[in-house]
């Protein structure tokens, strides 16, 4: 079984910033995080669930929505076990309930599953308010 929890949402001001983490737990040994496929998804109230941006924790190589390029950023630190995003110049329709999400790779996997939205495991989120 493989745990996704997500921190680092908030009420901020439009024009700030903030940085999502997401840690990974798991008893399986069938799942690496080291080599595994990271993802953050978001959903506003009343909308669809959309990608924000991927990354395969084996290589690095990063997958974007176009829409999320400017103003976002994937990363993450296979020591901690952790997914970050990084948010800048928060816009009023950036409010939304933030979801990060876990798979296996490898990256060509990677891509597939998250232009598909197609992962194993989902947290729980967390909720990102901008006012202006």
């Amino acid at each position: 079984q493989v745990q996704v929890v997500e921190s680092g949402g908030g009420s901020v001001q439009a024009g700030g910033s903030l940085r999502l983490s997401c840690t990974v737990s798991t008893s399986s040994s069938g799942y690496a995080y080291s080599r595994s496929c990271m993802a953050w998804f978001r959903q506003a109230s009343g909308k669809e669930r959309e990608g924000i941006a991927a990354i395969y924790t084996g290589g690095g190589t990063t997958y974007y929505n176009d829409s999320a390029k400017d103003r976002f950023t994937i990363s993450q630190d296979n020591a901690k076990r952790t997914l970050y995003l990084q948010i800048n110049s928060l816009k009023p329709e950036d409010t939304a309930m933030y979801y990060c999400a876990a798979d296996y790779g490898p990256s060509d996997v990677c891509g597939r599953s998250f232009f598909s939205a197609d992962f194993r495991w989902w947290g729980q989120g967390t909720q990102v308010t901008v006012s202006s």
